[in-house]
């Protein structure tokens, strides 16, 4: 009688990331047997490493669907820009799905490898619990682009799918913070929530930034309070000088100060490191937390609790929006300097 496996991962999570590394067990065999001198010259395996590894393993085919200049606008959607910095909730950068037959499985192990460097090692499991519940695991409903030529100038790597757009650039895009506009987001019972948001890996961060609210007094909070929710996908820069929403940073006391910071770095948290200091250096260069206004809104309030399900921390060039009614969105827009143009 076999012994039972206590350790084995069971719940849905485990068992889709299991499925995920059925189909490159051979490949990662062959990798494990290769002589030392071969193993000894394989790059580091830094997201950009890997994602000129996979460049260089895509077939002639794949790279004409999956790969485009630097520079790169959709000729059906010449209106909307550089398909590179586009932003979407639920979107495909490219047609072909990632779990679909058009990549090896070496190539889709390749994706999700980087996809586990841009985030947070503690974040990935949280990652891939919001990709279960809204599109079935990773992998599904997904699709990636690399514009330019990894290893030869400028390049990133763009991920997309539902509640997901995320990059990888090795600093290409210059002067921005994740290689351009994020969006992530999580629906675990379906489109609405309650109040308490119960599952979602993203409601903490809400909570946090609530806690600010939570201390202001009265004045205060009239200053912070906004009575309608601009439409989530405005998160264009503004710039120095514009009349931005809700109580600025430089009227709060300073626990409320520090109360703000903590808020940030839990924004931040799910992000590698080298991501979350470009964001800082990013924020830094428009006066940090100082030039942000920060708001709530109380037109969408689930529960009519006053926890506020949607606000938003928003600078010069710095703009972090979350919607979560009915469920939660986040965008993500962070430069160094306000004239970097959005395409969402």
């Amino acid at each position: 009688m076999s012994t039972p496996r206590h350790d084995l991962d069971l719940s849905p999570v485990g068992i889709a990331r299991r499925n995920f590394i059925k189909g490159t067990a051979v490949a990662a065999a062959a990798t494990t047997c290769a002589p030392l001198s071969l193993r000894a010259a394989e790059p580091k395996s830094t997201p950009e490493s890997l994602v000129k590894v996979l460049y260089d393993k895509l077939n002639e085919k794949q790279r004409q669907e999956v790969c485009f200049d630097w520079d790169h606008i959709d000729k059906k959607e010449t209106k909307r820009g550089l398909l590179r910095t586009r932003v979407q909730n639920n979107w495909s950068i490219t047609k072909q799905e990632l779990n679909g037959d058009f990549y090896t499985p070496e190539q889709r192990d390749l994706v999700r490898k980087i996809f586990e460097g841009i985030v947070d090692s503690d974040w990935v499991s949280k990652f891939d619990k919001q990709l279960e519940d809204d599109c079935g695991g990773f992998g599904e409903e997904q699709s990636i682009a690399i514009f330019g030529k990894p290893g030869d100038g400028n390049f990133e790597f763009v991920l997309t799918g539902r509640h997901m757009t995320l990059r990888c650039d090795g600093n290409s895009a210059e002067g921005v913070a994740f290689g351009g506009p994020i969006f992530y987001g999580h629906a675990p019972t379906g489109a609405d929530e309650s109040a308490d948001h119960k599952g979602n890996v993203f409601w903490p961060q809400a909570l946090e930034a609530n806690k600010v609210y939570s201390m202001l007094d009265g004045k205060q909070r009239k200053q912070a309070e906004v009575a309608k929710t601009p439409r989530e996908q405005e998160v264009a820069f503004r710039g120095k000088g514009a009349q931005f929403l809700g109580i600025p940073v430089t009227d709060l006391a300073s626990d409320q100060r520090d109360q703000l910071q903590k808020t940030l770095q839990m924004l931040l948290a799910p992000f590698r490191q080298a991501d979350r200091a470009e964001a800082t250096q990013c924020l830094t260069a428009q006066g940090g937390l100082e030039a942000c206004y920060l708001s709530f809104f109380t037109d969408q309030d689930i529960g009519k609790d006053k926890v506020w399900d949607n606000w938003r921390l928003e600078g010069p060039s710095f703009v972090w929006h979350f919607r979560g009614s009915p469920h939660v969105h986040v965008w993500v827009n962070v430069a160094d300097r306000p004239e970097i143009k959005l395409n969402a």
